[in-house]
Formats: structure tokens, C-alpha cells, sequence
């Protein structure tokens, strides 16, 4: 049963939120502020996490990023604001997807299903042998999902690493960004493709040698990216 963190200062939308998904069988704790949800995401980690941005204290920004720094499953933001530059914040802090208020239930656990199930698949992969990706100092190890460029590890959120994978996997093809958010995240998210350039952007900030010269993810102008062998 995967076990989930609700942190929402709202006490009636958390309830409701936390009813709906347990009559789909999930665990779910509700954090009221985001001091008590870092604490709860610390001391017993969850599968996923829902949080507001706007909350007291330590903000959903801030959280989401506190709890980037030590694991990799799927984080959902929450705002009223209908604001692209939050949107690309949240992201770029980690967030694998962004619900906008109000939303009804069954978006929610549309999209809860379709992360929990994505990062599921992902990980079962690793069960195989031969899950070792090496290109020019750079290692992707599917079965721990964890990645090193010449020995030193990178810190990458889940969104980041399958997008770093899918591409070396399909070295020195050319991806659109239509293509690469269909394919990673999937036909169920609603968003803008605008959330690939950013993505892009942190994967290089962590594995390239020198932006100006990417030496793994080039840019094809007017086109897309591509992954270089």
C-alpha cells in the first residue's frame, strides 16, 4: 500500500483530499504546516507527497526543495495562483507536477496514480540485468537509479532522471520538446512544454562540465535536443 503526505493548511480540503484517496486503498498522513511536514517526510519517508504552496512557515517551495535533497519520489504542488513563472519555480525545485485549484477529486487521483505508477515502473526495470548506462564518464545505474559523472554523484529529482535516461538510451536522436513531455510525462499531465527547457536547464547545472559547451544534451535550435554518443 503506498503511503502518501498530504501537507495543507486547509484542514477541510485535506480531509477531503485524504478521504477520497484512501477509498482507493492508500495510506495517508496530513501535515497542517510545512515545519510538521519536513518533520514527517524526515522521520518516515513516504511514497508520494501533496503539498500547497502557500503555507506557514516554510513554504511548499521550500519544502519541496528540503525534501529533494534527500529522496526521489514524486512530489505534487498545489496553488490557487495560475501563475506560468510558479509553475517553473515548483519545477525547477524538484516538483514532478503542478494541480492548479480548485481541482476535483478524481484529477487528483488520476494524477497521483499515474506518478505512483510511472516511478513504479521505473524502478521494477532495475530488477534486470545489464541496467548499466556509461557514456564519457557518465553513469547511470537503472537498477539503484542513481548517477555519477567521473565518480562524483549527482542529485537528481525523479522527472530529472527520466528524462536523463530516456535520452541516453536513445542516443543521437533528435527529441522535440512536444515529444519528450509526451513521453516522460505522459499524456495524462496537463502543462506546458515550457517545463522541458527547464528541466533540461537543471539536468545540465548538475552533469555538464561547462554550459556553454554541453557535452551530453545538445541543443538542436529550432528543433530540440539530442543526446550525444
Amino acid at each position: 500500500m503506498s503511503k502518501i503526505l498530504i501537507v495543507e493548511d486547509d484542514q477541510s480540503i485535506a480531509e477531503l483530499e485524504k478521504d477520497y484517496l484512501e477509498l482507493s486503498n492508500f495510506q495517508v498522513e496530513i501535515a497542517p504546516d510545512g515545519h510538521k511536514g519536513l518533520q514527517k517526510a524526515l522521520e518516515s519517508g513516504y511514497d508520494l507527497y501533496i503539498i500547497d504552496v502557500m503555507l506557514p512557515g516554510l513554504d511548499g517551495f521550500q519544502l519541496c526543495s528540503k525534501i529533494r535533497e534527500s529522496q526521489n519520489v514524486p512530489i505534487l504542488l498545489v496553488t490557487a495562483k495560475q501563475d506560468e513563472l510558479d509553475k517553473i519555480r515548483g519545477l525547477g525545485l524538484g516538483a514532478d507536477d503542478y494541480i492548479t485549484k480548485p481541482f476535483s477529486p478524481g484529477e487528483l487521483l488520476a494524477r497521483v496514480k499515474a506518478h505512483l505508477g510511472r516511478y513504479d515502473r521505473l524502478t521494477g526495470v532495475s530488477a534486470e540485468k545489464g541496467q548499466l548506462i556509461e557514456i564519457r564518464g557518465l553513469r547511470i545505474d537503472r537498477a539503484a537509479r542513481r548517477v555519477w559523472v567521473d565518480e562524483r554523484e549527482i542529485n537528481l529529482t525523479s522527472r530529472e532522471y527520466e528524462l536523463l535516461t530516456y535520452m541516453a538510451l536513445n542516443p543521437n536522436k533528435v527529441f522535440s520538446r512536444q515529444e519528450l513531455f509526451r513521453n516522460i510525462w505522459g499524456m495524462e499531465c496537463v502543462g506546458d512544454v515550457a517545463t522541458v527547457t527547464v528541466h533540461i536547464k537543471k539536468i545540465r547545472e548538475k552533469i555538464e562540465l561547462k554550459l556553454s559547451n554541453p557535452q551530453y544534451i545538445e541543443t538542436i535550435w529550432g528543433v530540440g535536443y539530442r543526446f550525444k554518443m
